[in-house]
């Protein structure tokens, strides 16, 4: 006799029916009631046991986080909570967990203290509701662009350029490090090295993107991406995922168009699949909020902030208007913004970009044409405006409680601009003679955008620290498990 998943369970309507369920224990009360979770359910099942007829040896075993097997009857159950149960007629315990040693007890445990056992944190009601609300946005990502005729297409993660000019990046080598090779001026030899030059973890795979793009039309890639910052704070990880289409033909309009679509496909996709887990995720914030002053909670509850994203169209406004939005509003002239607008040019931080979308337009929003001297060197330039002002044609979405969850940009497709932007920049355009091919051979009008897949997942869930939304963060002086 197969078992039969807890998910399927809760929902039968079989009553008298004898099944078998197999999970691990999370809580054991009176010696009489297991709750039992098999991880394909946020929701536990409960198994009542008949203590006066089960063997001693047996009840002592039943502690949290052992696995059992239960044998019994599927009945309609009398206690509160629960629509069905398990009278159990024999009960076999398949792994047991220690009770002294066990880490995770039936209690709230903190945030802070589960990343020290995120080997085992996937066994908790919140990271159970995370992991499958993380699984059903990256099915959803996949499934918006295969609907789409796009192609999927992995870049490598192991390249010898710097897409982001940001020289923020871990590098690969197998030389040995107490003892490497040096060429007669003294410096690393390269040449000795696995690939025979300098390589890096990719941070990002928008590069090789375009090359596939001008072959394919639209493609995507979604995968890991590196950053050695050394930063600590709740949105940073040194890896993380990254979703980057890139589509010939596409002027800045279809790519805001095209990345709209994609969010508000992705969440729409996770509410209908994940409604329990959301809803657990919703009253998990709830309850948090609570500890709070009342100015610090936010105005809409989880669901409420998903829905947001979903109804309304998405205000699109330049860089320009935004500064001067921004250099009126109360909280720069009163000095309340950590960072005050003090005119054009000025690098936007998440405070400004929270005030734009929670406080003024109450709704997303997608800013376009930046300045160019704050933007990446593959970016379109603009005809300089009125003002003098130079500016590209890029574009980042703005979200509530996160600020950025995507940036793109109509691409340079002109060679000579691009040629004198890496040089202004710095970059040499001997290394990147495969790219600049692209703009050679039947180049074309472009687009492409990244999303940060964790900062999606950040905001579905409701959660406050990215940490939390990858099953094992790596940060600065952190690479456990």
């Amino acid at each position: 006799m197969e078992h039969t998943r807890i998910k399927d369970l809760l929902k039968s309507e079989e009553f008298g029916k004898e099944i078998i369920v197999k999970g691990w224990v999370r809580t054991f009360r009176n010696n009489q009631f297991i709750a039992i979770n098999d991880g394909s359910s946020i929701n536990n099942i409960q198994a009542v046991v008949d203590f006066e007829n089960t063997n001693d040896e047996v009840l002592k075993r039943i502690t949290t986080g052992a696995a059992v097997r239960v044998k019994g009857n599927l009945v309609e159950s009398l206690g509160k909570g629960q629509r069905v149960e398990v009278k159990a007629t024999e009960v076999s315990i398949i792994g047991d967990s220690d009770p002294e040693k066990y880490p995770l007890q039936p209690k709230k445990h903190s945030l802070e203290f589960l990343r020290e056992i995120a080997h085992l944190r996937f066994r908790t009601g919140t990271f159970n509701a995370i992991f499958k609300v993380r699984n059903a946005l990256a099915f959803a990502v996949h499934k918006f662009f295969n609907e789409r005729d796009f192609v999927y297409m992995h870049t490598p993660i192991i390249t010898g350029s710097d897409a982001e000019g940001a020289g923020e990046m871990f590098q690969v080598t197998t030389l040995d490090l107490n003892n490497p090779p040096r060429t007669e001026e003294g410096k690393i030899d390269f040449k000795e090295d696995f690939f025979g030059k300098a390589t890096n973890l990719t941070v990002s795979g928008q590069l090789e993107g375009e090359l596939a793009a001008m072959a394919f039309g639209n493609i995507y890639t979604f995968g890991p991406t590196f950053r050695a910052e050394n930063s600590n704070t709740t949105r940073h990880l040194a890896e993380f995922w990254m979703i980057e289409p890139e589509m010939a033909f596409y002027e800045l309009d279809d790519n805001m168009d095209l990345a709209e679509d994609l969010l508000k496909y992705v969440i729409r996709y996770a509410l209908d699949t994940c409604p329990d887990e959301i809803e657990f995720l919703k009253n998990r914030l709830l309850e948090e909020e609570k500890s709070k002053p009342q100015n610090e909670r936010s105005e809409l509850n989880l669901v409420d902030k998903l829905n947001f994203v979903l109804e309304n169209n998405f205000e699109r406004i330049t860089y320009t208007e935004a500064i001067d939005i921004l250099q009126k509003s109360k909280p720069n002239q009163k000095k309340q913004f950590k960072y005050v607008i003090d005119g054009w040019g000025a690098d936007l931080q998440s405070e400004h970009e929270r005030y734009l979308v929670e406080k003024h337009f109450k709704k997303p929003v997608i800013l376009t044409d930046y300045p160019r001297a704050i933007k990446s060197f593959y970016m379109k330039q603009n005809p300089v405006d009125a003002q003098g002002h130079e500016t590209v044609r890029a574009m980042d979405i703005l979200f509530p409680g996160i600020g950025e969850m995507v940036g793109g940009s109509q691409r340079e497709e002109n060679l000579d601009k691009l040629l004198a932007r890496m040089e202004e920049v710095g970059i040499p355009a001997e290394e990147m003679e495969w790219f600049l091919d692209t703009r050679r051979f039947g180049s074309v009008p472009h687009s492409g955008f990244g999303v940060g897949f964790e900062r999606l997942v950040l905001f579905t869930t409701g959660m406050t620290n990215i940490r939390d939304v990858i099953p094992f963060p790596r940060t600065p002086n952190n690479a456990e498990f």
